[in-house]
């Protein structure tokens, strides 16, 4: 004998210009297996499957995407559901203080809308962890572009309405007219509109839908294929942002009567910076780890979104004793638009 028997996990390759008994043993190359001894080629293992690492059999590539039981799913869904149980505290304080100055001082209707839309940017982040299915892969792009424009809507309602309530102090202003008007009503509901109008028109044309990624050779990626539908989407709400964060630094110098522009001003410009940010994160990430820049965006982005409200839970909290109109007076915060 020429050669010695070639184990499983080699194949057979012939010398050249020696008898057929001679030949070398070559190792089968990844994804490749020979479960066999003396075998004259190596079995190619399925998409589904890889080599092991003695190449002697094909096993299943794992599946990967961001499961609920995930360390990184368990963090996001905690962080997720304790930020939507503030917020609902948040919303409760506001009712229970409904009568009070702070409240009254800005316009209750629009902060219970934000607060609401809030809770509910906060859960339906949980509809991105999981495994991606149809269903939830269209649902989870609706409910997040139509909260999240609800929500930023809102404040961009807010804050022009800061800036009429400030013009109306002038004499002979025109801008008296739509104090206490439904204006912010008008504005949430056209730009929420248009925010479904391209949600359904996009997702009609080029639905999302679950993918399986194969190019991985040591796993399976599962995810939502989202198409360039999300970006039309975020890119919408990013308009609505700026326009928001605009309007609010223009009016952050405004008497400290109508000084909650600052605020806004602050949560409008952490909501910007996380989503641009978000953007080069997202492009160079994949699997589970792209769905949870995408998760981490949603709840940054509302968190700084509900930072607006700290100032007045601290009054009305930590200093009950200035949560009267005298006391608001004399500090100039009082803009008392139902």
């Amino acid at each position: 004998m020429c050669s010695t028997s070639c184990p499983p996990g080699y194949r057979k390759a012939q010398k050249e210009l020696q008898p057929k008994c001679c030949f070398d043993c070559i190792a089968c190359a990844d994804g490749e297996m020979a479960n066999t001894t003396d075998m004259e080629n190596c079995i190619k293992c399925t998409d589904y499957q890889w080599s092991n690492e003695d190449r002697t059999k094909c096993i299943f590539k794992p599946i990967e995407f961001l499961s609920f039981g995930d360390p990184l799913g368990i963090a996001l869904t905690c962080i997720a559901i304790l930020l939507s149980v503030v917020s609902l505290g948040v919303l409760l304080l506001y009712i229970s203080n409904r009568e009070t100055a702070i409240v009254k001082a800005n316009n209750r209707t629009i902060s219970y809308i934000i607060l609401f839309s809030l809770i509910q940017s906060f859960l339906c982040s949980l509809l991105f962890i999981g495994r991606p299915l149809a269903t939830t892969c269209l649902i989870r792009q609706v409910a997040f572009g139509i909260t999240f424009t609800i929500c930023i809507s809102s404040v961009l309602a807010k804050t022009i309405i800061v800036v009429i309530a400030f013009n109306a102090t002038k004499p002979g202003s025109k801008s008296r007219q739509w104090v206490g008007s439904n204006i912010h009503t008008y504005i949430v509901s056209i730009c929420t509109m248009g925010e479904a109008i391209i949600c359904f028109a996009c997702f009609f044309q080029s639905p999302p839908f679950p993918e399986t990624g194969m190019k991985e050779t040591d796993k399976i990626i599962l995810q939502c294929n989202e198409g360039m539908a999300f970006y039309f989407v975020v890119g919408y709400m990013g308009l609505l942002a700026l326009l928001s964060f605009i309007v609010a630094f223009f009016a952050r110098n405004l008497p400290s009567t109508f000084n909650e522009a600052m605020h806004i001003t602050f949560s409008m410009f952490i909501f910007c910076s996380v989503w641009l940010s978000f953007i080069p994160a997202y492009m160079s990430t994949k699997g589970k780890y792209m769905v949870a820049v995408e998760v981490f965006a949603i709840l940054a982005s509302s968190a700084g979104l509900l930072c607006m409200f700290i100032p007045k839970c601290y009054i009305i909290i930590i200093r009950p004793d200035l949560n009267n109109k005298v006391n608001l007076i004399g500090r100039n915060v009082t803009v008392t638009i139902h």
